[in-house]
């Protein structure tokens, strides 16, 4: 059978192995009209048209292969489910641990609803109730084992007057709610110690008639516990030079 020139038989079967992406027919339209990386030893001088798209069906196989083999493989990553409620995330690259009992950020301050530098309502001072206000903080350093809180009189005739100092308060607590009594032990374990009158609570400014005074709410984060069944200021600033992690003021005035 002479293969020199693509006969009816050839056609057939190169458009069989054209449309039909089928190996058993494109190999053997190639094996009647080999080039010559397909020889074929029984029809060296074959060149019938065929040789001149053997690339266009080889690359119709691969594609046909690639198509089949490779459709069935996703490319979609899984997605991560959401956590729980009430779950950790894992700490990402170069971020601290959030800690149980404190977070990281700037210390931060707050005298019931009032602005920096704002009087003082007569509430809380000698010509009101004589409650103590809401103080309320954020911003906690890592590392906090109690907080101290003071309320001070800068402008006192007589120096600087303790007005009332909180120490050992907790650091999972945010806030001293308004109307402290002057227990020593408060209702969230903080204690109370010693103001500038010897007595245990909150003492109302009561300036001069007449004059401005600087109330200052100091606030201090602490990275121990205060062993002192008893303090007054002295001692309360002992424990402040070595021990304070982080600090910070509100400043108040009054005048009566």
């Amino acid at each position: 059978m002479d293969v020199g020139c693509a006969g009816p038989l050839l056609q057939e079967l190169l458009m069989r192995g054209l449309y039909k992406s089928s190996y058993k027919y494109s190999v053997l339209a190639f094996s009647l009209c080999p080039d010559t990386f397909f020889r074929n030893p029984y029809y060296p001088g074959c060149t019938c048209p065929v040789m001149h798209i053997r690339w266009f069906m080889l690359f119709l196989l691969i594609l046909s292969a690639l198509v089949i083999f490779g459709g069935c493989t996703s490319t979609t990553s899984p997605s991560t489910a959401p956590s729980a409620p009430g779950t950790s995330q894992p700490a990402q690259s170069g971020q601290q641990p959030v800690q149980s009992a404190a977070s990281s950020g700037t210390l931060t301050l707050r005298v019931d609803s009032l602005s920096p530098g704002a009087a003082l309502p007569d509430v809380y001072t000698c010509k009101g109730t004589m409650e103590s206000p809401k103080v309320a903080w954020s911003g906690i350093p890592a590392g906090t084992k109690s907080l101290v809180l003071i309320l001070e009189d800068p402008d006192a005739p007589n120096g600087i007057y303790t007005h009332w100092l909180v120490y050992n308060i907790p650091p999972r607590d945010r806030e001293l709610e308004q109307g402290q009594s002057n227990a020593k032990v408060l209702s969230n374990e903080a204690q109370q110690g010693e103001s500038s009158t010897g007595e245990r609570g909150y003492k109302t400014p009561c300036p001069p008639v007449g004059s401005t005074h600087r109330y200052i709410f100091r606030l201090y984060a602490l990275d121990m516990y205060l062993a002192l069944p008893n303090a007054d200021r002295a001692a309360i600033n002992q424990a402040l030079a070595d021990h304070t992690i982080a600090k910070t003021e509100f400043v108040t005035t009054f005048k009566r």
